[in-house]
């Protein structure tokens, strides 16, 4: 189950349009369980099933289908990968949702070989990690990528200025006088930015300028923190290996008072041999980064 929850956290959001309602959405689904996001930007929810729990549900909604686990999460798989991209999706799917106080179904009308096919997801109010590890990390992480871009631009465009300026100190004059441009100012172009494009960014919405052109910078950033966690947590396995293995040493030495001290010495000496005969672990060096220029919002 947990291996569902990582393979969700990489999928990038869809925009979905049901009826009145529009919704952001991912999912994944496997041959032994899915894992489903829904949100309307004021409450998210969110649901995962096993393949035991999706056979019991399926025999409840189709008692005229008799089919295995794999089967049924097969044709779950098709039905969300089309309704996700926005295509038409299998004939005759239909996808239609219901709002309650602490939860939304998103009921699903398809067939399977050659017999009506129904689906519940039956989601419920995600928890406050788990909004923050879809949604509040990775949109610091992607608004710190953008601001990184717009640093790189700005240092770019002086130092495209500054060859273009030593260009006609020697002579040389644009072909064509539209292709003639101003020296970059940054305080400029950061003051045209908050007064033209601003609102029209503030203007969320239902979220689906996020959802359609963000894609590819959610998936590389979730993806980035993901591996990085995965190394936090690998390494603190291994600082606990080493702390337990640390008090199971001690304990022994502790819970052995009848042992002469001339044991005791021959204990501990071989203790200390063996910690110092195992590899030192190098320290970790942050490395140490090039000053940028100074660009916008710096």
């Amino acid at each position: 189950m947990e291996e569902l929850e990582h393979g969700l956290r990489l999928q990038p959001w869809a925009w979905l349009r049901l009826a009145e309602d529009a919704l952001l959405a991912k999912a994944y689904v496997t041959d032994w369980g899915y894992a489903i996001l829904l949100s309307d930007l004021q409450h998210v929810w969110h649901e995962r099933a096993d393949a035991g729990a999706v056979s019991q549900r399926a025999k409840e909604l189709n008692r005229r289908l008799s089919a295995t686990p794999s089967a049924f999460l097969s044709r779950l798989r098709d039905l969300t990968c089309s309704w996700l991209e926005g295509s038409a999706g299998p004939q005759g799917a239909a996808f239609s949702c219901e709002r309650s106080p602490d939860g939304l179904t998103v009921r699903v009308r398809s067939e399977l070989s050659g017999l009506p096919f129904r689906w519940n997801f039956q989601c419920a109010l995600a928890s406050p990690s788990m909004v923050s590890q879809h949604l509040l990390r990775p949109l610091m992480g992607m608004s710190l990528v953008l601001q990184c871009q717009v640093r790189e631009l700005a240092s770019l465009l002086r130092l495209k200025d500054a060859e273009i300026q030593d260009y006609q100190e020697n002579g040389a004059v644009p072909s064509r006088d539209r292709l003639k441009t101003e020296l970059f100012d940054e305080n400029a172009f950061l003051e045209r930015v908050m007064t033209e494009n601003l609102p029209e960014a503030c203007s969320i919405e239902n979220g689906k300028p996020f959802a359609v052109k963000l894609q590819d910078l959610y998936v590389a950033v979730t993806k980035q923190e993901f591996q990085a966690g995965r190394k936090r947590q690998s390494s603190g396995d291994s600082q606990a290996s080493d702390r337990t293995s640390s008090n199971e040493t001690d304990g022994g030495l502790l819970i052995q008072p009848e042992l002469q001290s001339s044991t005791l010495s021959l204990s501990v000496a071989e203790t200390l041999n063996m910690e110092t005969s195992l590899p030192m672990q190098k320290p970790h060096l942050s490395k140490v980064k090039r000053k940028k220029p100074k660009g916008l919002f710096s």
